[in-house]
Formats: C-alpha cells, sequence, structure tokens
C-alpha cells in the first residue's frame, strides 16, 4: 500500500485487531467475525484512506469499534481525533482501547451525530458507517472549518449519491482504493467543505 508505518505503529494496530476480536466474541462489535479477515476489511481498508486526511483535527462520524477513527489514531498519533457513536457498548469498546493502547490524542464520544457540536472545528470529517453522501455531508457541515474535507469510505461507486448532492455541493472527488486481499470495490469521495457550502 505504499504506507511507511514504524515497528510500534504496526504493533499497536495488530493489539488493536486482537482486542477487538477478544470482544467481539462477547459484545457483537462487527459482523467480521474471522480475525485474517479482519485484516483486510478493518486494518487495512481503514489505512488506504490514511494519504487523504487533511490537517491536524479530525472528527470520525458513526466510528462504531473504532473503524476506521482507531485505526487511523493508532497508525499516525500526532493528529489529534474525536470518535463519535451512539452505541454505548462500542463506546465502552473504545475506552478500553485507549486504556490498553494509549493511542495519543483521542476523544471518545457517546452522542448522536446530530446532537454533537464542537469549538474548534475539524479540518476532516470522515465516516464509513453513516449511510449516504447527502446525510454525511448534512451532520459533517456544523462541525467542519470553512476549509476542511469530508471523507466517504464507499463500496461501489456511489454515483447516483453524488448526483443526489445537486447543487449543493460543487465538487466531488472519488478516489478507486486498492485494498490488499480484498476483491470488492472501494472508493473514497472527498469533498472540500468550502464546495459544499456554496
Amino acid at each position: 500500500m505504499g504506507l511507511d508505518l514504524a515497528a510500534d505503529r504496526r504493533a499497536a494496530l495488530i493489539a488493536f485487531l486482537r482486542l477487538l476480536h477478544r470482544w467481539n466474541r462477547v459484545y457483537n462489535l462487527s459482523g467480521v467475525r474471522d480475525p485474517d479477515a479482519m485484516v483486510a476489511r478493518h486494518l487495512l481498508d481503514s489505512l488506504a484512506v490514511l494519504p487523504y486526511l487533511y490537517g491536524e483535527r479530525l472528527l470520525d462520524i458513526g466510528s462504531g469499534a473504532g473503524i476506521p477513527g482507531m485505526v487511523l489514531a493508532l497508525a499516525d498519533p500526532d493528529r489529534e481525533w474525536v470518535l463519535l457513536d451512539r452505541s454505548l457498548k462500542k463506546i465502552r469498546f473504545l475506552r478500553q482501547v485507549l486504556i490498553e493502547l494509549e493511542p495519543g490524542r483521542v476523544e471518545i464520544v457517546h452522542a448522536r451525530a446530530e446532537d454533537y457540536r464542537s469549538e474548534p472545528a475539524f479540518s476532516t470529517v470522515i465516516s464509513r458507517a453513516v449511510g449516504s453522501l447527502d446525510r454525511l455531508v448534512r451532520l459533517a457541515m456544523p462541525v467542519s472549518r470553512h476549509d476542511g474535507r469530508i471523507l466517504a469510505m464507499k463500496g461501489n461507486y456511489p454515483a447516483a449519491e453524488i448526483e443526489a448532492l445537486g447543487s449543493g455541493v460543487s465538487e466531488a472527488h472519488v478516489h478507486r482504493l486498492e485494498v490488499p486481499a480484498l476483491t470488492a470495490p472501494r472508493h473514497l469521495v472527498v469533498i472540500c467543505v468550502g464546495s459544499a457550502r456554496g
């Protein structure tokens, strides 16, 4: 994937997957049960977006079990992250990750994305599980910097979702992601906040 991660970062990511696998057996945090499948579908899938992150303060909306936010925070601990989710069992897992792995500047927030506000605003807002692009833009705009980015992780090329954004968004760049060991298509939609504000 062309990423140059230090040995301690790689070890932290493997420790995260081990912890996720252990908790998943009891709390059903992810539909992916096989540890080898977790490497591709959670770890590598998240790391594929690392080159597209922008700025120093980032928000993962609907972080769930920390995919992609916790993975990215462990890979690049110099950035400041907020991981937001409304599921209490997933929040408890993320707090345990904080205790055991000490990922850096990571805040865990238990809230609905519709109700969440933050100051200062975020340079990047990312999500893998929020739903449509239109919904993600609506959730991200109130907490995004004027020069920020909104990143949506998608499977198939989301042509219909991009068209549904309409005139409110003037630019949506789509990048095809190559994820080792994943045969399903993966795409990242990058929206510049300024283009969404018109």
